[in-house]
């Protein structure tokens, strides 16, 4: 992250400017903050803070990479390539047809719309779909970032679903009830929901009964359903996976117009560097705005050419994904026995790049202010930066979000040895 400056000014700034709906004061990003002054490296700085606070995959980077030098054409901008000129001059809104397609796989196209990453494909929807001041519904806990992506620029709420661990945080109907009443009572107008899908924040693929009520609750409210499936495909099994799409084809596509996909390749290659997001909606008017709009969010040619070659290779597409998923599961599985010779229990989920952990257990009272003396301990003593449950607005104090794909396993291990002793240290503590 860049580092604040923050310097006394008399020249007035905009409301925007101004407002506290960035969500940047939040611990999540003060974790960061912590890591990027301080941070681990296994030679010259091996007690720094080990980054587990971001959700990235790059356990697989040297399938990546393996494929760029075996396929220079990809990546070639020499006189012998004759689309030089036509990619270097593109200025289409809709984004190439060659890449369109490849991320498509089995659905329209022209469906398709290119945006800057996840974050600008939220936003983007935002706009369109609600105005200042009305309201998007949540599950908790959620990815801190939404505070910002969401809430900053459009001036659009966000309202709790709250959710509990009784059922590992799925969506309820009396949970979506409760967060509309809420809102409602506050002179809001519900526009959506927005959930993650296949995981919500926890890694536990939602179920098509879930989704199944959730789309029910969205026509019987008469408002949009937008399904962010940004850790789909490569980052989770498939079987597992249910995608809103399924539902609806399984409908008819009845009620359609009202649903709208997010997806990037930011967690499933581990390239959330090169910006690649999609919004993919059934409705018409919806699609023609957004493709309007992303005139704000475009997508360099250059990168789709590359991506678009990547992912029309098939043998290379299907031995990442088989790869990848082995991969994660290895690596899931490392982290859940780790924790548990630690005396830590997570949440059940199915690979991912995140656990979510309970140390309610540590806690002398149940309360966010219990939560976050135990956060600041660990970001300072134990040299570790995870999430708090707080920061994600999780309803329930003492559990902690466990980011694990985004270093070595050699990393990882050392990790989880300073969790180790610093449960050893607690346990001896409490038993003196």
């Amino acid at each position: 992250m860049a580092i604040e400056i923050e310097q006394a000014s008399s020249v007035e700034l905009s409301n925007i400017a101004n407002s506290e709906t960035h969500g940047e004061d939040s611990p999540y990003f003060a974790g960061w903050k912590a890591y990027d002054e301080n941070p681990y490296d296994e030679f010259h700085n091996s007690t720094g803070v080990i980054q587990m606070g971001l959700a990235e995959n790059q356990v697989s980077f040297d399938l990546l990479e393996e494929y760029l030098e075996n396929h220079s054409e990809a990546v070639s901008w020499g006189k012998k390539t004759p689309s030089f000129r036509e990619n270097a001059l593109f200025q289409d809104y809709h984004g190439l047809q060659s890449f369109r397609k490849a991320m498509a796989t089995k659905f329209n196209p022209d469906r398709v719309v290119l945006t800057a990453g996840a974050t600008a494909a939220n936003e983007l929807l935002t706009f369109i779909l609600a105005n200042p001041g009305d309201a998007l519904l949540v599950p908790t806990p959620y990815y801190p970032g939404f505070d910002r992506d969401i809430r900053w620029r459009t001036g659009v709420q966000i309202v709790p679903i709250h959710c509990d661990s009784s059922n590992n945080f799925q969506i309820t109907p009396k949970a979506l009830e409760a967060a509309y009443e809420d809102a409602t009572s506050k002179n809001m107008k519900v526009r959506g929901v927005l959930i993650t899908n296949p995981s919500n924040p926890l890694g536990a693929t939602i179920q098509r009964k879930v989704l199944e009520q959730v789309l029910d609750f969205a026509t019987a409210k008469n408002i949009h359903l937008v399904s962010d499936e940004i850790y789909s495909g490569s980052a989770f099994y498939a079987s597992e996976f249910i995608s809103i799409a399924e539902v609806l084809a399984a409908r008819n596509y009845k009620e359609s117009e009202r649903v709208h996909i997010v997806y990037s390749l930011s967690k499933d290659l581990g390239l959330p560097g090169f910006r690649v997001g999609t919004i993919y909606s059934y409705n018409d008017k919806v699609v023609t705005t957004a493709r309007r709009m992303s005139s704000f969010t475009l997508i360099s040619s250059q990168t789709q050419h590359l991506l678009a070659a990547m992912l029309s290779d098939e043998t290379f597409t299907e031995n990442y994904i088989r790869e990848n998923r082995k991969r994660l599961r290895t690596r899931y599985e490392m982290i859940i026995k780790g924790l548990r010779r630690s005396g830590i229990e997570c949440l059940e989920g199915n690979a991912g790049l995140f656990c979510w952990m309970n140390l309610s257990p540590l806690l002398e009272k149940n309360t966010r202010e219990c939560e976050l003396e135990l956060w600041t301990s660990i970001l300072k003593e134990v040299k570790l930066n995870i999430s708090p449950g707080s920061s994600c607005h999780c309803s329930e104090a003492g559990w902690f979000r466990v980011c694990f794909a985004n270093m070595s396993e050699q990393t990882l291990d050392i990790a989880l040895n300073r969790i180790r002793v610093f449960m050893e240290k607690r346990n001896n503590k409490i038993h003196a």
